[in-house]
């Protein structure tokens, strides 16, 4: 069997072996970043395999050895994607913090302008994958879901973090999001922002937040939290885990992240929702969904809109007509969300 998996603790995905069920899976030693879309083709003991790869600053393109121990010698099969490599492109790099709550380690994939690899006080976009269970990777993306290195030509230190309950770096830190579905993950963030404003990387007055679907449920309540952040980009994110868990098209995914059911654990759904401390928001808040989402209803967008309106925050609601929580049914909708993501940006971010 071979196929790829995230290394334990690595924002890399890599390529394993196994001989059969009772045998270890042997790590095959090629180039750091991503392998997907693995094809395999045996004679005799020999195996070839084609692939494709990326990393921070190499598009993806597919590849192939004629042995699965050449990873490091493929053959390049395609070059689709080599007039971005003569571009000036940002420059990616893992990061570490703790939180300083338990001590846990979180790393991040963080990206540089053009240019500006190691420079100090940075304007910063904070980039949350969705999921929780996904991870942002040492890869080469760019799409509307996927665009923290597109932020990064805009001039934007951008930074990904892999909070608690993102995948690869093992079950028991997968499974700590539990119980604690916003604030655990949201105190990982904070510290990271912490630590990037310490070590004299980001600049504290210019600090801005993001994310889709579990990206914007963190979005949303990060902007309860604090109020260092000068703009928020919310897509398609809950503010009220009751109604969430009532309206989805996945009731179980709320359940088994909480523990329970409404009735017989109110409070940790009360604690969890960010829309119960809407009256701490101040950050200029842009919102982003398809009319047509039941993975994240509309409804809970429309009450972050409602809310933001009361209190007199900043705030536009992008309602994508026949689009459901993929943003998959017209490409045009994918390019105007990036697009007005950095109008938001560029209007309110860089404020010093």
């Amino acid at each position: 069997m071979v196929f790829s998996f995230s290394d334990k603790k690595s924002v890399n995905v890599q390529i394993y072996i196994q001989q059969s069920p009772s045998k270890p899976s042997l790590l095959q030693h090629g180039w750091n970043g991503t392998y997907n879309s693995l094809t395999t083709a045996k004679s005799g003991r020999q195996t070839s395999l084609a692939f494709v790869h990326s990393s921070f600053e190499h598009p993806e393109e597919v590849y192939f050895v004629n042995q699965i121990d050449q990873l490091s010698l493929p053959k390049s099969i395609t070059n689709e994607n080599e007039f971005l490599t003569k571009r000036f492109l940002p420059s990616g790099t893992t990061y570490q913090w703790k939180n300083t709550n338990d001590n846990q380690t979180i790393e991040g994939v963080l990206h540089y302008p053009p240019g500006k690899f190691g420079e100090k006080n940075l304007p910063l976009l904070v980039w949350i994958h969705g999921g929780p269970g996904a991870a942002s990777l040492d890869s080469f993306a760019a799409g509307w879901y996927t665009w923290a290195q597109m932020a990064a030509t805009e001039g934007w230190l951008v930074l990904e973090p892999n909070y608690r309950g993102s995948h690869g770096y093992g079950d028991d830190f997968t499974n700590a999001v539990r119980f604690q579905i916003l604030s655990g993950p949201g105190k990982d963030i904070l510290d990271g922002v912490d630590r990037l404003v310490a070590d004299g990387i980001a600049d504290p007055k210019q600090l801005n937040v993001g994310g889709f679907s579990y990206g914007g449920y963190l979005t949303n309540w990060l902007i309860t939290q604090t109020t260092r952040f000068n703009a928020a980009l919310s897509g398609a994110g809950a503010v009220d885990q009751t109604s969430n868990w009532g309206t989805l098209d996945l009731p179980v995914f709320i359940q088994d992240l909480l523990g329970a059911l409404p009735w017989e654990n109110p409070q940790i759904y009360l604690n969890q929702s960010a829309l119960f401390q809407m009256n701490k928001v101040q950050t200029p808040t842009l919102i982003v969904t398809g009319a047509e989402d039941i993975r994240v209803p509309i409804e809970q967008s429309l009450m972050l809109e409602r809310s933001l309106k009361y209190l007199g925050v900043p705030v536009e609601l992008l309602l994508f007509p026949k689009e459901g929580h993929a943003i998959s049914n017209d490409p045009w909708h994918g390019k105007i969300m990036v697009r007005e993501n950095l109008r938001w940006l560029e209007k309110y971010g860089r404020k010093v």
